[in-house]
């Protein structure tokens, strides 16, 4: 699924480098051997302090701007990065963290933070559970940071392309079947998914 995930990203324009951050735990190897064999730069960080990871791992790529994805959202695409970083950018006021709305199916998801709320988070959040999903203290402080979000143009929420369980696995690897290709547009995923007719990845 990592494989796939990064062949959907490569064709983002507004990215200047795709990175695979991972642990420092040997269980982890194949990750970093995957991402070379891809010709993907790697970064090792801690297993439980996310956060940490995904400080250092920007900080190291002299990063200004990070985008956010997980492992376990393989529909996400390329030109979907693409759209949240021109709204990042877009946002008037300017933004410190912008994500996708309401309304997107689940498992469309990436985050944008800026380096600098990033390097805040990192410093000043001291609770081991918020550090585990890294974002946690810039979307909680609204008194401090800027947050926006990318609104949908409607409701597809009752789609699930997160992969969590087995049932999921069996519903995105059915989807990827169906369109015949991994490297399909969202657009064209969700449009085949709403589409009446047997389950389409619904």
């Amino acid at each position: 699924m990592l494989a796939v995930i990064i062949e959907r990203l490569r064709p983002a324009t507004l990215v200047d480098e795709l990175v695979v951050a991972t642990t420092t735990e040997a269980e982890d190897d194949p990750v970093v051997a995957l991402a070379e064999q891809m010709g993907v730069a790697s970064f090792r960080g801690s297993r439980d302090d996310c956060l940490d990871r995904y400080y250092r791992a920007a900080k190291s790529f002299e990063a200004t701007v990070v985008a956010r994805l997980t492992a376990d959202n393989p529909v996400v695409d390329g030109g979907f990065v693409d759209t949240l970083v021109q709204a990042f950018f877009a946002a008037d006021p300017p933004c410190h963290y912008l994500a996708p709305g309401p309304g997107f199916p689940v498992g469309m998801s990436c985050e944008i933070l800026s380096f600098d709320a990033l390097e805040a988070a990192w410093r000043e959040d001291a609770d081991p559970a918020s550090r585990e999903h890294v974002t946690q203290f810039v979307r909680r402080r609204a008194d401090r940071f800027s947050v926006a979000v990318a609104p949908a143009e409607r409701d597809d929420s009752q789609i699930r392309w997160t992969v969590d369980h087995p049932e999921d696995l069996e519903r995105v690897r059915a989807l990827f079947a169906d369109l015949g290709t991994l490297t399909f547009d969202w657009r064209r995923a969700l449009s085949f998914a709403t589409e009446p007719g047997p389950v389409r990845g619904g």
